[in-house]
């Protein structure tokens, strides 16, 4: 690596808030496919990991911020914090895109400015904060950049049931379909798994001690999915 890369990766990493003991890590997490030809490895399976990081520090935020809601507003607020549009601002707050590595193609088509090439970057960034500096290091790093999204609406959200619903019908799809598909546990305290249908998404699955709570939880997964679709 050319020292001036180095000077960067360090830039990078400083306002990352963290001294990388592997700065390989932080390079693979700002490399793009497109780049991959170039002798360089791409950052999807970095990508894969920061999803699930992310996912798990911000469930753990606000079940503590918001120690008072109840499920389905819980989930209602994560799949917002998680969604393409968030990781993008928050991309955008730390200034993520000058350090991507592009192919010329894909910069010169905007490549630079892509929410979606911007979120992915973001998840993969949080991957290697997780693999070089512990869980903790990337829960720092959410719960700084993300503490302005979670304080923008302080009021519990719309149920996650009506959003989808409000999202199915603005795109012209038909309205979602509920099934139960397993119930488990003694009758005092069943355990009920709902999956939910929406026309041009993947089906989503929620669990509760309730058909309601249950359905709140698969909506909001659906809606996850739709808010990370392009467009």
């Amino acid at each position: 690596m050319s020292p001036e890369a180095q000077d960067r990766l360090a830039q990078l990493a400083e306002t990352l808030g963290h001294r990388f003991a592997e700065p390989s890590l932080l390079r693979l997490a700002i490399t793009h496919s497109s780049a991959s030809g170039r002798g360089l490895a791409a950052n999807e399976r970095l990508e894969f990991l920061g999803d699930r990081v992310l996912g798990l520090a911000i469930a753990d935020l606000l079940y503590r911020r918001f120690s008072a809601e109840e499920e389905g507003h819980l989930a209602r607020r994560f799949a917002v914090l998680v969604s393409r549009e968030s990781l993008a601002q928050v991309a955008g707050q730390i200034g993520l895109a000058p350090y991507l590595a592009l192919a010329r193609g894909e910069e010169d088509s905007g490549g630079r400015a892509n929410p979606a090439i911007l979120a992915d970057a973001c998840e993969a960034v949080i991957a290697a904060l997780y693999l070089d500096g512990g869980f903790q290091a990337a829960q720092r790093f959410i719960e700084r950049e993300w503490a302005g999204l979670v304080e923008q609406d302080r009021r519990p959200p719309q149920d996650a049931k009506t959003a989808l619903q409000e999202w199915s019908q603005a795109a012209g799809r038909k309205l979602p379909t509920y099934v139960v598909v397993a119930s488990e546990g003694p009758a005092h305290e069943p355990l009920f798994t709902v999956e939910v249908r929406v026309e041009g998404l993947p089906p989503a699955v929620g669990t509760g001690r309730s058909k309601r709570a249950a359905e709140q939880v698969a909506a909001a997964e659906a809606l996850r999915a739709a808010l990370q679709e392009p467009g």
